[in-house]
């Protein structure tokens, strides 16, 4: 898909998943987000290395260059894989400030955003209690936004949040 280089919005319409080898450090495209919590889920006890990818060895060139030509945010390790039938999505907040998590549950008409509203939605469909999904199964920590690879129009508003923050202490 042919991305927009001017338009902000154009810069979080793709995701791309990827680890990066704890040999080698090379980043490996992972290609799906279901692949991707799996090896996140176990990547303190079990670490991502080139060869668990197919017909990849850390002699290989790296899939993708960290660079700012597209915003990352790194993930935090052993995150629960999301309990089948939901979804876990992140999203940016319009002033680069941080990012937001939530889940979309089964029938895809609700997004859930805390441990509170799993655990009526929970309560209200049974069968997913029945079936042994838990609130523990969902963790809502964000992704650290990595500030030196946000788009220059980010940073000068990030400045006057924090100019701002200061000035009202």
């Amino acid at each position: 898909m042919k991305q927009d280089d001017n338009s902000r919005a154009a810069r979080f319409t793709n995701s791309v998943y990827a680890v990066q080898c704890e040999k080698c450090f090379k980043w490996r495209v992972i290609p799906t987000q279901e692949e991707y919590e799996i090896i996140r889920h176990r990547f303190i006890e079990d670490p991502f290395i080139c060869e668990k990818k197919s017909d990849t060895s850390c002699e290989d060139p790296e899939d993708l260059e960290y660079d700012n030509t597209r915003t990352w945010v790194v993930d935090k390790p052993n995150i629960p894989v999301t309990p089948d039938g939901f979804k876990r999505g992140v999203s940016v907040r319009k002033d680069f400030s941080r990012m937001d998590t939530f889940y979309t549950v089964p029938n895809g008409n609700k997004k859930v955003r805390a441990p509170a509203e799993v655990e009526k939605f929970l309560e209200e469909n049974p069968k997913y209690k029945e079936a042994g999904i838990t609130v523990s199964d969902f963790n809502f920590a964000t992704p650290k936004i990595m500030e030196d690879t946000l788009p220059a129009e980010a940073g000068s508003s990030r400045k006057k949040m924090k100019v701002t923050k200061i000035e009202d202490e």
